[in-house]
């Protein structure tokens, strides 16, 4: 099964996959692990993106689309993928509709209150990447990560001022998403 989850930004689409690629036995594709693993890389895709994301700004369809069908070719996909944060537009979504079927897409909703409030108190590990929320999943030692003891820091895309501009974007970029899918018949 080839599935997308599609909502705003911090909303647990990665939290969702994760469990969902468990137990269906399918590979979980976070586009936005995938970029910033190319920005910490400097490889050429991850230079041309960092300038986009440090603005909360999205990534251009050329890069992200290419990266994405690169990335479904492997063979781990044969059997299905769950996409995190990708389409994020109606082009990404003909582009990628023209060699992928989509199965079903999940629309997953919360307040930009409860997105900013998530976000802003989110850290992560410069080491292994782990997520960590100041509420929710705190570390045992304040900024060190609990698996590597890497330290822990905050995204530039998850403070306030990118998080409200992210949420712009995601309401004209990708928000006409919901109605794409809805009018396959595909959306819950």
């Amino acid at each position: 099964m080839n599935i997308v989850l599609l909502g705003p930004p911090g909303i647990g689409k990665g939290t969702v996959a994760t469990k969902l690629s468990k137990k269906l036995g399918i590979p979980h594709i976070a586009t936005g692990d995938m970029l910033r693993e190319n920005v910490a890389q400097k490889t050429k895709l991850g230079l041309d993106a960092k300038s986009y994301m440090d603005k909360g700004l999205l990534v251009p369809d050329r890069v992200v689309v290419k990266m994405v069908k690169e990335r479904l070719q492997k063979n781990d996909c044969k059997n299905g993928f769950i996409l995190d944060g990708f389409p994020r537009t109606i082009n990404q979504a003909e582009e990628i509709g023209k060699e992928i079927k989509i199965d079903k897409v999940v629309n997953i909703q919360a307040s930009d209150e409860i997105i900013i409030d998530r976000l802003s108190k989110r850290k992560v590990c410069r080491k292994c990447g782990f997520i960590y929320h100041l509420v929710y999943i705190k570390p045992k030692k304040d900024n060190i990560c609990d698996k590597c003891n890497g330290e822990l820091y905050q995204r530039e895309d998850d403070k306030p001022k990118a998080i409200k501009e992210r949420l712009k974007v995601y309401r004209k970029e990708t928000e006409p998403l919901i109605d794409y899918y809805k009018d396959k018949g595909i959306l819950a």
